[in-house]
């Protein structure tokens, strides 16, 4: 009861406050098309606020040329079009990209004393990751044009790294049509979001593994292709220094269009085959080959796994030559076995680790848990792209830390010359 009536005490001061200006602003403001509009009177607004809703009497203006109508006070008050705070709109944000939209909006009320249809919810926290998102890859298509220069990171880190992951989402019938998935009848019922997790590194630890620098990571994510994608991948290291540290890697799971897009866009980088994903494939090698194997699998298995370690892929080929195969064996063992081989000089992890460098991509593969899985894969969710790409914007801004308000201090980037 005594937050019920402190919010309605609040609301009431925010409206008087806001009754102070009305936001006349003469008789002609310029409509934002190069016309002028005109004074026509004053219209009330109701916005939702954190403190409940206020009313707002402002003026009104209409311009002839565009027909339409427009309040300067709606634009100063960063409500133009909106009938939420800003403030409020921010909270909603949070709860929507955290849970499903029927518990954020039982949170807000909960918690905030502010009451949203769930349906409000949803179209709120998705218009405002689709502008998150839009408003990135116009920043990022202005960086990679050298139209906006961003300012190298200070002080400069010794590494960075560029981790690249793709994860499915469950999507509507719509959006999965005519695209070929892997269930049985063969249908998609997933689209893939592609992410790039971008992270620095200056200190190994007393047993001389790299660490992580804290607070680093910035996270970026689409459904765009990978050529697209690419693009914002260049962006944001180039946000992140990628021209200036002394030592800059990407990481993958050994997927094709990753190492296309390291190439392209980073070709002084040095390219890691994540190692645990490489162990993977070693596991499903041996499989191919227990029954030749017998009893000495384990063995043979430990000894490869020693050459792995070693970045020794001739001695895992010559294991495997050593074993006459034919038909679909065959055929199963000769893709095993070309993984190692087209990724052999991303395997070279002895030489890696004594360079403090990590093999790992176990940060990218962390974040499409906690940024896709935990909030877009839940049972019985389905996605349009639209809305999904929207949510993992919200997601993946609250998974970049502190660089998020670095990147946009206006002494961090500079027009270029």
């Amino acid at each position: 009861m005594i937050r019920a009536g402190l919010l309605k005490l609040g609301g009431g001061m925010l409206g008087k406050l806001l009754a102070a200006d009305r936001g006349h602003r003469g008789q002609r403001v310029p409509c934002g098309h190069g016309h002028e509009a005109e004074f026509a009177g004053y219209r009330d607004k109701d916005i939702d606020t954190v403190l409940g809703p206020v009313t707002l009497n402002r003026a009104w203006c209409h311009c002839q040329q565009c027909g339409h109508g427009l309040a300067p006070r709606d634009a100063g008050l960063g409500a133009s079009g909106a009938s939420m705070s800003p403030g409020l709109a921010a909270m909603n944000d949070k709860a929507a990209a955290a849970v499903p939209f029927a518990r954020a909006a039982g949170l807000l009320e909960d918690l905030a004393g502010v009451r949203l249809t769930v349906k409000r919810v949803e179209r709120s926290a998705e218009a405002s990751g689709a502008a998150r998102a839009a408003a990135d890859r116009d920043r990022a298509a202005l960086i990679t044009a050298r139209k906006l220069v961003p300012l190298p990171p200070s002080p400069l880190p010794d590494k960075l790294y560029a981790c690249i992951d793709g994860t499915g989402v469950p999507v509507t019938a719509r959006e999965a049509a005519g695209r070929a998935g892997k269930g049985a009848d063969g249908r998609a019922r997933t689209r893939e979001v592609k992410l790039a997790v971008f992270f620095t590194q200056d200190k190994l630890d007393k047993d001389g593994y790299p660490v992580r620098d804290r607070a680093s990571a910035s996270v970026i994510a689409t459904f765009e292709p990978a050529a697209t994608f690419g693009n914002l991948v260049k962006a944001e290291g180039i946000r992140r220094g990628a021209d200036h540290v002394r030592q800059l890697t990407v990481l993958g799971d050994g997927a094709a269009w990753i190492w296309g897009i390291a190439t392209d866009k980073f070709p002084e980088a040095t390219q890691v085959v994540d190692l645990y994903h490489a162990r993977e494939h070693l596991h499903a090698l041996t499989r191919s080959l227990e029954f030749l194997l017998g009893d000495h699998k384990d063995d043979w298995l430990a000894a490869r796994l020693d050459d792995l370690d070693h970045g020794d892929i001739d001695g895992i080929e010559a294991a495997v030559r050593k074993y006459p195969l034919e038909g679909v064996r065959k055929d199963e063992t000769d893709k095993e076995l070309g993984y190692f081989l087209t990724n052999a000089p991303r395997m070279r992890y002895k030489w890696f680790r004594s360079r403090g460098l990590f093999v790992g991509s176990g940060v990218v593969e962390a974040s499409c848990k906690p940024i896709v899985a935990q909030r877009l894969t839940n049972s019985g969710m389905r996605w349009t792209v639209a809305g999904a790409d929207a949510i993992i914007a919200l997601r993946c801004r609250e998974a970049s830390t502190q660089w998020e308000t670095i990147c946009r201090a206006p002494h961090d980037q500079t027009g270029a010359a």
